[in-house]
């Protein structure tokens, strides 16, 4: 099901006469480019790819100095963070590069809605409060059951917490189940392209209902059409020359944007990693290095400065810590990549390997230690801040008044209910910095009236 535009998603000849040659940055022009930039006005197609050029340790800091800075202008110090929860490896595709993939005899898993409890719990002890449930493309698992899924991690409640908002990782649905799982609370809907080079999608591809690229490309279409504004976007790193992904990317966004009405609310950046049962990580030419992630990471934040950029545990620790210096507002934590690995030791494969094994509480204090706020704020979903509306605000800039609150908050409630004594000793720093760094007084009355009632025992205050 292609959609109402059927072609006019990309125009790969001209991301080729944008890539050829190789030029001499202009220093001038490049000045030109960042100063726009830094507006938090976006980028065209044209200045994305003069960013792509960037080489000297010069210009390369420049770039991701002027990225930080755009992203804490709209979103400020904030962090946002949540885990994936994997209900299933059964997969109908042949994807060659995933741990899922049905040419794999690897074990797998489909968890029950008991398992699935059981698995949400385990995460809400951690402190947790959002999750993106994902599995694969398991031809018995339907919208409904998506929906009841759903369901079961918002039932799921232990004393100290429960889960607030709920995205969703699936395989594109057509839009009656979009339609039915937005009736089941979605927060935001998830779905990668992996690679928007056509051949290379093919060779990926060759078998199961992922092979068709023209479904894949117009999802956002279909879950638009039946009410889900929100929706995240990416590509994998690696599968094809990161360039042209990029450039193919903000194509995309324009499409959606002009056809629409918005964009993405999340941009991913995931890294080709291994994964048991596939070996594309140790064939591909297009392997993409720490710097040029880094770069491209940079020129995204500058290109959809409204969107927020989310980074996984596929990285390691060190290389979360640059990439949070170059405008990651979202991050995974604490995440296991197989069905019902957080509530016991699955026999089931992970679909991809991960890098950071640090567990929630570390990476808080991590990110503290950063001088970042970790975040599990859910008020704009609870406030129908989504879409157009949600993309308004960040546009604007306002969108950081209404988030900070529900930082601290969430924030403070994790400290309170979770943290280890080292961890809580530094959050409650960075909580009063940013407390007393606030230049609105009576934003900053209501957050230090908010932290003391959490303090006092009261969760979840409505905004």
């Amino acid at each position: 099901m292609p959609g109402k535009f059927p072609n006019e998603v990309l125009d790969q000849n001209k991301i080729a006469s944008l890539l050829s040659g190789k030029r001499v940055l202009d220093k001038i022009r490049f000045s030109e480019i960042l100063a726009k930039a830094s507006k938090s006005e976006g980028l065209s197609l044209e200045e994305a790819a003069f960013l792509l050029d960037v080489e000297s340790i010069d210009d390369r800091l420049a770039l991701t100095e002027a990225a930080i800075k755009v992203k804490e202008s709209i979103y400020g110090p904030r962090i946002v963070l949540f885990a994936p929860l994997y209900v299933s490896s059964h997969c109908i595709n042949d994807c060659l590069y995933c741990g899922f993939r049905t040419g794999s005899q690897t074990p797998r898993r489909r968890l029950t809605n008991e398992e699935i409890k059981g698995d949400v719990e385990a995460i809400i002890a951690m402190g947790h409060k959002r999750i993106l449930m994902v599995c694969g493309e398991d031809p018995t698992i339907e919208p409904r059951d998506i929906a009841t899924m759903m369901q079961v991690i918002y039932d799921t409640r232990l004393p100290k917490g429960s889960i607030r908002r709920v995205n969703v990782n699936v395989a594109p649905l057509d839009t009656e189940g979009f339609r039915i799982i937005k009736s089941a609370g979605i927060g935001t809907y998830q779905c990668f392209q992996e690679t928007f080079h056509r051949e290379t999608y093919f060779r990926m591809h060759g078998r199961g209902p992922k092979s068709d690229f023209d479904n894949r490309i117009h999802v956002f279409d279909r879950c638009i059409e039946a009410g889900i504004d929100d929706f995240g976007i990416g590509f994998l790193f690696g599968l094809y020359d990161h360039r042209f992904e990029m450039l193919a990317l903000l194509q995309h966004i324009a499409f959606l944007e002009k056809n629409f009405g918005i964009g993405p609310h999340t941009i991913s950046i995931p890294r080709l990693e291994p994964a048991e049962g596939a070996n594309v990580f140790e064939t591909t030419p297009w392997k993409v290095s720490d710097k040029d992630l880094i770069k491209a990471t940079a020129i995204l934040r500058l290109a959809v400065p409204y969107t927020g950029i989310i980074l996984s545990t596929r990285e390691s620790s060190a290389m979360r810590q640059k990439l949070l210096r170059v405008g990651v507002s979202q991050m995974s934590a604490g995440s296991i990549t197989n069905p019902g690995g957080y509530s016991d030791e699955s026999r089931a494969v992970s679909q991809f390997s991960v890098q950071d094994h640090s567990s929630l509480d570390r990476v808080i204090r991590k990110v503290c230690g950063e001088h970042f706020i970790p975040s599990f704020c859910t008020g704009c979903y609870r406030k129908g801040r989504t879409g157009s509306k949600f993309q308004k605000l960040a546009k604007g800039q306002h969108i950081n008044e209404f988030c900070s609150l529900n930082a601290v908050a969430t924030l403070q409630e994790f400290l309170e209910d979770f943290a280890s004594p080292e961890t809580k000793a530094v959050g409650e720093k960075s909580v009063e910095k940013f407390i007393n760094g606030q230049n609105d007084g009576n934003l900053k009355t209501r957050m230090a009236d908010w932290r003391a009632r959490i303090k006092n025992g009261e969760r979840d205050i409505p905004y």
